[in-house]
Formats: C-alpha cells, sequence, structure tokens
C-alpha cells in the first residue's frame, strides 16, 4: 500500500520470491503507468518491474483477499490511510510496517498506530527495516533486511516470502528496537549531510555516525529494546547505509542545508518531498524528553531544521559541550 520507491521496490522484491502482488498507488496515472509501461518513472525511473505486479488505485482491489498487507505511506500519512483501509483488511492478515518515524502528535512507532487504529493483536504487526536504499534492491544489488515480528511463525512466513537471489532477509523478534533504529538515523543521516555541506571531512561524519548510534542506543535501551538489534542491520547497518549514501534523501537534504540552503529551497530542490528526519527530530527529541535520555545530536539538528539555527552554529554547540567518559 504505497507506490513510492520504497513500496515499489519492495513490491518488485515480492514479486521476484514468486508472490501475487497488487501495488495501490494513491495517483491513478501512476497506477496505469505501472501496468502499461512496467515503470514506475516518478520514484525508480526506467527500473523495468516484473509484469506479475498489478497497480491499481483503488484500496479495496488492492486489499482484496490480502494475506499480507505492507503499510509503504510516510510514517505522519499512516493513521488517516489506516482508518480508511482498515475496514479492507481481513481479519487474520499480517500487517507490516515500511514506514520509518514516530508519530507527531503521539509519539507513537508506527506498529503502535497500526495496533491502535485496526485493534490487531500485536503478533499479527511486523516490520521490515534495515539497510535498504530503494534503488539498490530495484537494480537487483544484494542487500539484507530484518523482519521484526513477536509472533516467530508470521515472521518466518515473512521472511520467505521476500527472499529472493539479491534479498536475505532475517528474523527478529524485538520490533521495539527495529523501529527505534529505523525512526532515528534519518536524523543523524540529516546530520551526516549537513557536516559534508560545510566542508567537513571522514572525521567528522565518522564522529556522528558513532555518537548518534549512541544515542539511538539510549532511546532504544530505555523503551525496552535489545542492545543486540541496534548493533545490527536494523540499528548499525540502516545508520551506515542512510548516512554515507549519495542516494540517501536524508543526506542529500542536510547536505543542501550545510551548504547555506534554507529549508523551503531544500525542499524546493528535493521536488516537494520533505526529508523523513525533519519531522522526525521534533517526534524522536519529544520521545526522548518524556524517558529523560539525553540526545544532543538529534537537539542541533531540530534546532536546525525548526529553530533557524545556522549549520556552523550547530556544529560550534556540538563541539562547545563538556567533555566526559565516551
Amino acid at each position: 500500500m504505497g507506490a513510492g520507491a520504497w513500496g515499489t521496490a519492495l513490491a518488485r522484491v515480492l514479486a521476484d520470491a514468486g508472490n501475487d502482488v497488487a501495488l495501490w498507488a494513491r495517483r491513478p496515472e501512476l497506477a496505469a503507468e505501472i501496468n502499461a509501461t512496467h515503470r514506475n518513472t516518478s520514484y525508480l525511473g526506467e527500473t523495468e518491474l516484473p509484469g506479475t505486479i498489478r497497480a491499481t488505485a483503488d484500496p479495496a482491489e488492492a486489499l482484496a483477499s490480502a494475506c499480507t498487507v505492507l503499510l509503504a505511506v510516510p510514517s505522519q500519512r499512516l493513521r488517516e490511510n489506516l482508518q480508511q483501509w482498515k475496514g479492507l483488511i481481513g481479519d487474520d492478515a499480517t500487517l507490516v510496517s515500511l514506514a520509518k518515524g514516530i508519530e507527531l502528535d503521539t509519539l507513537m512507532r508506527m506498529s503502535q498506530v497500526i495496533i491502535a487504529v485496526t485493534g490487531a493483536d500485536a503478533g499479527r504487526v511486523a516490520v521490515v527495516t534495515g539497510p535498504n536504499l530503494a534503488s539498490e534492491i530495484a537494480a537487483e544489488q544484494p542487500a539484507a533486511t530484518v523482519v521484526a515480528c513477536n509472533d516467530s511463525g508470521r515472521a518466518v512466513t515473512l521472511q520467505r516470502a521476500l527472499a529472493t537471489g539479491y534479498f536475505r532477509p532475517y528474523t527478529n523478534s524485538d520490533v521495539i528496537g527495529a523501529e527505534v533504529g529505523g525512526a532515528c538515523k534519518n536524523v543523524i543521516a540529516l546530520a551526516t549531510g549537513m557536516a559534508a555541506g560545510v566542508g567537513l571531512g571522514e572525521n567528522t561524519v565518522a564522529a556522528i555516525i558513532t555518537r548518534g548510534l549512541a544515542e539511538i542506543m539510549r532511546l532504544g535501551i530505555a523503551l525496552g529494546a535489545q542492545p543486540a538489534t541496534l548493533a545490527g542491520l536494523a540499528g548499525v547497518g540502516d545508520l551506515v547505509a542512510t548516512c554515507t549514501s549519495p542516494h540517501s534523501r536524508n543526506r542529500t537534504f542536510g547536505e543542501r542545508l550545510g551548504r547555506g540552503g534554507t529549508m523551503e529551497s531544500a525542499l524546493e530542490a528535493a521536488g516537494g518531498h520533505v526529508a523523513e528526519g525533519v519531522t522526525s527530530c521534533e517526534s524522536v527529541l519529544s520521545l526522548a524528553s518524556s524517558y529523560d535520555v539525553e540526545m544532543p545530536l538529534t537537539d542541533a539538528v531540530h534546532r536546525v531544521c525548526h529553530r533557524g539555527l545556522s549549520v556552523d552554529e550547530a556544529v560550534a554547540l556540538l563541539l562547545g559541550r563538556s567533555t566526559k567518559p565516551e
């Protein structure tokens, strides 16, 4: 449900793994393009998609008889979409979150939003997350991911549905850790982009990634996550990919800000697509505050994106913090 880059790329993985796939697109013209040309030029360029993917702009058609529903809409739009779809979803369908974020008003993780809106048992809700840049997966470059669900049977079923020669899923029961890693890494990617934009080098980027991971682990552990999850694909893996890749929307957005661009100009250059980390830094910081968890990098990104602080001022603020043991 969602024909953006990630939703379309994962639809391709599912089709390549031999599944019957319906892909819901919000715009009817996009669904028509996918069906007619087997391409989604708005999000994946000229990448050819399997002809077995059936696109539609009708949610009832997409959800009819679906045993697994993958939710690929932006995190801040998930609730409103689910409220429209919940009556169309089968009573035993597995609900899979592909969105990475914390809901602004409620500070809920995406799995919590799914449970709250649909009334589904927690065992029916899974999360797919990891170092998964959509363009590379669509090009069949080798990648690994995490399927997190506290029902081991559903996790294994979803794992098998996603397994292809180029896409390797691992199961994990730690839904909290998987979601915290996915939500927070976009914020740290903005920070690494800002650093690169002002001309800082690899030492700085490595420090931001490492200290960013420390922030993510502090928050995750406070919420009940397992440290091993955040040291794996859903944490370190996703963080490294998003912080270092030129294909990362969050890193690229941060670079534009680091080069002196305004939020408005960065948004315009991104074709009107807001980087998830811009919104997530606000909700992640609020969530951390409610658990008395210190996240200085996230705070600095928030000040740049929402309080008018310049990137140079943010760097000075971070370097001026009191020294302490690692």
